[in-house]
């Protein structure tokens, strides 16, 4: 027999920097979300303006948003804070919407009028806060 006895747990409360981290496995999950976020927000705009629903027209049009989400949650990865709002939330949310019509005039697939502008942040808040919000609520005290 060991003397050795089983950790205790603390009582001491998780610090708030404890409670933001994210395993990585659960930030590639958050990732996925995010991704799929991004294409239902480009099939209901296209089926919205009669454009194609086929996955090649999705994709086509989700691209430079897809882009620009995956640049700023790279540059976030180190962070491991994919639930958090503030700032982390508004940054995705700025660089997703900034970054995904640069790259669509960049890139020829249309332009970026004001009303589509107003549109896609005002949709893609309520999707990728949204996200953060519940994710937040629902993860576990001890994980991100």
């Amino acid at each position: 027999m060991s003397d050795r006895r089983a950790p205790r747990p603390s009582t001491r409360p998780a610090s708030r920097r404890d409670l933001r981290r994210a395993a990585p496995g659960t930030r590639l999950l958050l990732l996925g979300v995010d991704v799929v976020l991004v294409l239902v927000f480009a099939a209901v705009g296209n089926r919205t303006h009669q454009s194609g629903l086929a996955m090649l027209d999705v994709l086509t049009t989700a691209s430079p948003f897809l882009l620009a989400l995956l640049i700023v949650s790279a540059a976030l990865w180190a962070l491991a804070r994919p639930s958090r709002l503030w700032p982390d939330g508004l940054l995705v949310l700025v660089v997703t919407v900034a970054g995904g019509m640069a790259l669509r005039v960049l890139l020829g697939l249309g332009g970026a009028p004001t009303s589509f502008v107003v549109v896609t942040s005002v949709v893609l808040a309520g999707l990728l806060l949204g996200r953060r919000l519940l994710s937040g609520l629902l993860r576990p005290a001890t994980r991100g």
